[in-house]
């Protein structure tokens, strides 16, 4: 058995249908899946917090997990655009078998000169990227222990089934198979 946790991006929720289809993949792969909403979304704010309060609220809700639910559980930490930021920068301190980045923003639409792929290169563990073809943000090159899935659409990856379909074969490569005795 394993664990999926996923943060959302900074201008939505975990209602997200690239999100969905990740949790259905993670369900459909017997996972248990997490959806994690930042502080500032359960405060009904609409701006992100600074990214180190990002990281620092993450990490405090996967802490929790593994306290409890979570306790002894390979993770999968991920999330779309903001939160596959998080996901990358955290990964290591949390201790992630992998990560999963939905959108990843490699950097701000027409900006390539703000990059922030050393973000996604600081992740040692293994790596799936699901981006948009026509992503305005980048599309990440492949890289060590990191898989780049394009599929059809832009930063919002509306298709939750080409996402659900992305994420399964991954996810059989990453976590343990669980067998029910």
């Amino acid at each position: 058995m394993a664990a999926l946790v996923l943060g959302h991006g900074a201008g939505g929720g975990v209602e997200a249908p690239d999100l969905v289809g990740a949790a259905t993949a993670g369900q459909s792969a017997q996972l248990i899946v997490a959806l994690v909403e930042q502080p500032y979304r359960v405060a009904s704010r609409r701006s992100p917090a600074p990214a180190g309060q990002l990281d620092a609220a993450w990490i405090a809700v996967i802490s929790q997990l593994r306290e409890d639910l979570l306790r002894g559980l390979p993770l999968v930490a991920g999330g779309r655009s903001a939160g596959a930021r998080v996901a990358c920068r955290t990964a290591e301190e949390i201790g992630a078998a992998a990560v999963l980045c939905l959108a990843f923003p490699v950097h701000p639409p027409g900006r390539p000169e703000k990059s922030r792929l050393s973000e996604l290169d600081s992740v040692r563990v293994p790596t799936l990227v699901v981006q948009g073809e026509s992503d305005p943000f980048g599309m990440p090159p492949e890289g060590p222990n990191r898989t780049v899935v394009p599929i059809p659409g832009t930063h919002s990856l509306r298709s939750s089934a080409a996402v659900a379909e992305a994420v399964s074969g991954w996810l059989e490569t990453v976590v343990p198979v669980s067998v029910e005795p």
